[in-house]
C-alpha cells in the first residue's frame, strides 16, 4: 500500500519534530498566560485601582437600558476593555524583555565564537615535521 494522500501526508507530519516543538510552545505560553493574568489581575490592578481612587476598571460601564425583571441590562463595559489593554501592554512588554534577553545571550555566544575562530586564526598552524627538517637543514648549511 502506498503513503499517498491525505493521512499519509498527516502521518509524516506528525511524525516531524516541529509538531513536538509547537505543542510545547502552546503548553508552555497557556501557563505564561496564567502566570501574566495573576500577574495583572492580582498584582498592578489593585495599585491602579489604588492610584486611581479605588476605581475598579471591571466595573466601569455605560448602561445603555437597564435591567428589568425580565431582561438583563444592556451596557458597554469599556472598563473590561481597559483591562484588557492593560494587560496587553503587560504582555508585550514582557515578551520584549524576554525576547531580547535571549538575543542577547544569542549574541554574546555568537561574539564568543567569533573571539575564539579569530584566535584561532591568529595563532599560526605549527610548521609540518618536512618543513621544520628542511628549516633545519638550511639552517645547518648556512654555518
Amino acid at each position: 500500500m502506498k503513503d499517498k494522500g491525505f493521512f499519509a501526508e498527516f502521518r509524516k507530519f506528525i511524525a516531524r519534530g516541529n509538531v513536538m516543538d509547537m505543542a510545547v510552545g502552546v503548553i508552555v505560553g497557556a501557563a505564561f498566560t496564567a502566570i501574566v493574568n495573576s500577574l495583572v489581575n492580582d498584582i498592578i490592578m489593585p495599585v491602579i485601582g489604588l492610584i486611581t481612587g479605588g476605581i475598579d476598571f471591571q466595573d466601569l460601564q455605560i448602561v445603555l437600558r437597564p435591567a428589568t425583571e425580565t431582561a438583563d441590562a444592556v451596557a458597554i463595559r469599556y472598563g473590561v476593555f481597559i483591562n484588557a489593554i492593560i494587560s496587553f501592554l503587560i504582555i508585550a512588554f514582557v515578551v520584549f524583555c524576554f525576547v531580547k534577553a535571549i538575543n542577547k545571550m544569542k549574541d554574546a555566544a555568537e561574539r564568543k565564537k567569533a573571539e575564539e575562530e579569530a584566535a584561532k586564526a591568529a595563532v599560526p598552524p605549527a610548521p609540518s615535521p618536512e618543513i621544520v627538517l628542511l628549516t633545519e637543514i638550511r639552517d645547518l648549511l648556512k654555518k
